[in-house]
């Protein structure tokens, strides 16, 4: 059996479903290493948006067209990413509430790369705290996370603080873990 690696991951995005609605940005750290990173705002694959996502964001859908990268180029750079840092280790998605992030880049991954190096299942921070603390799912918002959990760095919706930010929390509670067992 493979040892594992993390991978915390975070998406912005212009609605709330992949293929429909573009992944405007994502960030990714090693939880271990979180200056082992990735960043990358895309070009969006449509023009089609939810206001309340883009308010957002701060993201305009214009810009990114001309500045982003292309998916196509981008996507295939982030899994070469993730196959260089897991090295021998298996690579584990690691997201805060990881069903909404890990859908868009789990679409990302087959439609522009062929396969997605995480497998098809993650890590879901907020679910590990509802087993570590036996409290419902209402109650593992990351503003109701206790003292000892909250990250170290702000939350901002950019994808890549974001994903060193929940790293953080994942850090924490897997330490907080190893002292219940």
């Amino acid at each position: 059996m493979k040892r594992e690696r993390y991978f915390s991951v975070d998406i912005e995005s212009s609605g709330p479903i992949p293929g429909k609605y573009s992944m405007l940005s994502l960030g990714a750290c090693a939880v271990d290493a979180p200056d082992v990173s990735y960043y990358v705002e895309l070009q969006p694959i449509s023009m089609e948006f939810d206001k309340e996502a883009m308010a957002v964001t701060g993201f305009d859908l214009g810009h990114l067209q001309k500045n982003g990268e292309r998916p196509s180029i981008a996507i295939p750079k982030f899994c070469d990413w993730i196959d260089v840092h897991a090295g021998s280790h298996k690579p584990v998605f690691v997201g805060f509430n990881a069903c909404y992030d890990w859908q868009f880049v789990n679409w990302y991954f087959v439609t522009f790369c062929g396969r997605n190096p995480f497998g098809f299942g993650g890590v879901d921070i907020k679910s590990f705290f509802m087993g570590l603390a036996g409290c419902h799912w209402h109650e593992s918002t990351s503003s109701q996370l206790p003292v000892e959990f909250q990250p170290d760095t702000p939350q901002t919706h950019n994808a890549l603080e974001d994903a060193k930010a929940q790293a953080s929390i994942f850090r924490k509670m897997k330490i907080a873990a190893k002292t219940v067992r």
